[in-house]
C-alpha cells in the first residue's frame, strides 16, 4: 500500500544501495512504514551536474513542449489520485478525503502552468532614434534549489516544480523526509511524461547538510523554500551571501476578524472547518480569532460545539475528520501552549489535551480569556488550537491583528462594505480573505509580507522568481 522510496537523479531512480537510510513513520500508530535513502555528497553533486547540463538545452525548449509535459502530469495526477493520497495519509496523517483534495487540486496547478508558460512575454520599447531597436527579453534563470515542507507534501512540491519546469529552468528539490511518498510520485509522473533527464532531480538527506551543499553551489542560481520563519531566515541569509534569487514562503499567525454585522453562525462553521483542517498544521490556518463583543457569545457557542464534534482518529478511517499531528514532538508543544495560556488566565472551552495513548493525536482546542502576552497569542501554534478574544472597535481589532511580525494570511467576516474596505486596506498580509476562503488557487498569487516571506507562487507572478530580465538595444 505504501510506495517504494528513492532518489531521482539525472533520469534514474536510485534506492538504498549502501546509502544511509532514514525510517519513515505512520503518525497515527508510530509504526515504521518505509526506509528512505539519503543522498551522499556525491549524489548531490551528480544532481547539480545533471541539472546544469540539462539547463543548456531545456532553457531553449518550446513552451508548447513544456506545456505538453505539464498537462500530462496533470492527467496522471488525476488517474493516480487515490494511490498518492493514501501514501500521504500514511506518512503525514491527514484524513484521506483531505489528502485526495490536495492531490486533485494540484492537477489544476499543472494545467494552469502548462497554459501560462506559453505567455512568458518580453516587450519592445519605442526608441528615441529611428535606427535603434530596444527589446526586453525574459529568460530562465538557471538551476533551482527547492526545499518543501511536510504538511502539504504534494502541493508544495508541485508548485515549485511546475513553475521551474514551465519557465525553462531545471530543479533539484529536497522534499520532506518525514512525508516523502508524494514527491517520489511526482518524480515518477514527470519521468513517464517524458521530461528530459536532469530537468528534475529529487534528493533526500539531513536538511541543513543538503541545503548548505545546494545553496552554496555556483551552479544554483535560484532558491525556493517553504517552511518556518527561523529556517527561512537562515536559508535567505545563506542565499544572500551568494547573491542567489530567492522565493521564501514562511510561517504566519493568521488573524481572523469577525464583525457583529456578519452571518455569525456561517462564519463559525466555516472557520471551524478551516481551523482544524490538517490538524491545524497549515501555514495559513486561522489562529488568532478577534470577535466583536455583540457577536462573541453566539460565535463561541457555535464554534466550540463544532470543535467538540470533530471525530479524531487515523486518517484511513472513514469517519475521521481530523488526523494526528505529523510528529511526536508536536504534542508536548501543544500541551505547553495550553498550559501557558491557562497559567495566564485563559479558559479551555474545548479540547486542550492529548487523545489516546497511541499515535500523535491532540484534541481540537478552543481557548478564551487570553492575555495579550500569552504564548499562543504571539507564537504560531501550527496545530489544532484556536485562540479567541473579543473586541469592541474595528480599528482596534485591525491594530491587534497587525501587531505581530508575521503577514501571510488573514480572514474577516462582515456584512458592511465600509468595514470590508477598512479591513482590506488595513490588514498587513499577503492574503486577505473576506467572507470566504479564496486563496491558494493556481491563478492567484500566494505569498506573505514582513517575516512571512519574499515573493509569490501562483498567479501571473509565479514565474517572476524563475526569470531574469535582459534588455537588448541595437543600432542599425
Amino acid at each position: 500500500m505504501y510506495p517504494d522510496l528513492s532518489l531521482y537523479i539525472d533520469g534514474e531512480f536510485l534506492s538504498g544501495d549502501g546509502r544511509r537510510v532514514q525510517p519513515v513513520h505512520n503518525p497515527a500508530s508510530g509504526d515504521v512504514i518505509a526506509q528512505l535513502p539519503h543522498a551522499s555528497p556525491a549524489d548531490l553533486d551528480r544532481a547539480l551536474d545533471a541539472a546544469a547540463r540539462a539547463f543548456e538545452t531545456w532553457k531553449s525548449s518550446s513552451p508548447m513542449e513544456r506545456g505538453r509535459i505539464l498537462r500530462r502530469v496533470g492527467e496522471l495526477t488525476r488517474e493516480r489520485a487515490r494511490e498518492i493520497a493514501t501514501g500521504i495519509t500514511l506518512d503525514q496523517g491527514k484524513p484521506l478525503a483531505e489528502a485526495l483534495g490536495e492531490v486533485t487540486r494540484c492537477a489544476d496547478h499543472c494545467d494552469w502552468h502548462a497554459e501560462e508558460c506559453r505567455r512568458i512575454y518580453g516587450r519592445v520599447i519605442p526608441a528615441r532614434l529611428p535606427n535603434v531597436r530596444q527589446l526586453v527579453l525574459r529568460e530562465p534563470i538557471g538551476v533551482v534549489a527547492a526545499f518543501t515542507p511536510w504538511n502539504f507534501p504534494y502541493n508544495q512540491a508541485i508548485r515549485k516544480i511546475a513553475a521551474a519546469v514551465g519557465a525553462g529552468c531545471t530543479i533539484v528539490i529536497k522534499g520532506p523526509e518525514d512525508t516523502p511518498s508524494a514527491v517520489v510520485a511526482i518524480a515518477r509522473m514527470f519521468h513517464e511524461a517524458g521530461l528530459p533527464p536532469g530537468v528534475l532531480n529529487v534528493v533526500w538527506g539531513v536538511p541543513h547538510e543538503v541545503s548548505q551543499h545546494l545553496i552554496t553551489s555556483p551552479r544554483v542560481r535560484k532558491v525556493s523554500f517553504t517552511g518556518s520563519v527561523p529556517v527561512g531566515k537562515q536559508l535567505a541569509a545563506l542565499a544572500g551571501v551568494h547573491m542567489k534569487r530567492m522565493t521564501m514562503e514562511l510561517g504566519g499567525h493568521s488573524p481572523v476578524i469577525v464583525c457583529d454585522d456578519c452571518d455569525v453562525e456561517r462564519a463559525a462553521d466555516m472557520l471551524a472547518t478551516l481551523k482544524f483542517t490538517n490538524a491545524g498544521q497549515v501555514c495559513v490556518s486561522p489562529t488568532r480569532f478577534f470577535v466583536q463583543e455583540k457577536a462573541y457569545d453566539r460565535f463561541m457557542a457555535r464554534f466550540v460545539a463544532a470543535a467538540r464534534g470533530i471525530k479524531v482518529g487515523p486518517g484511513l478511517e472513514a469517519d475521521t475528520r481530523m488526523g494526528p499531528l505529523a510528529h511526536a514532538r508536536r504534542v508536548p508543544v501543544m500541551e505547553s501552549l495550553v498550559a501557558d495560556a491557562v497559567a495566564t488566565g485563559a479558559r479551555i472551552e474545548a479540547g486542550g489535551e492529548r487523545v489516546g495513548s497511541q499515535g500523535h493525536f491532540f484534541a481540537p482546542t478552543v481557548l478564551s480569556g487570553l492575555a495579550a502576552d500569552s504564548r499562543i497569542m504571539n507564537d504560531e501554534p501550527f496545530g489544532p488550537i484556536a485562540a479567541c478574544v473579543p473586541f469592541k472597535d474595528l480599528h482596534d481589532a485591525i491594530t491587534r491583528a497587525n501587531s505581530l511580525p508575521f503577514g501571510l494570511s488573514s480572514y474577516a467576516f462582515t456584512g458592511s462594505t465600509r468595514h470590508a474596505l477598512a479591513i482590506q486596506n488595513g490588514l498587513q498580509a499577503g492574503l486577505v480573505n473576506i467572507n470566504h476562503f479564496g486563496q491558494a488557487l493556481p491563478e492567484t498569487p500566494f505569498g506573505g509580507v514582513k517575516d512571512s516571506g519574499i515573493g509569490s507562487e501562483g498567479g501571473s507572478e509565479t514565474f517572476d522568481g524563475y526569470l531574469v530580465t535582459k534588455f537588448v538595444t541595437q543600432m542599425d
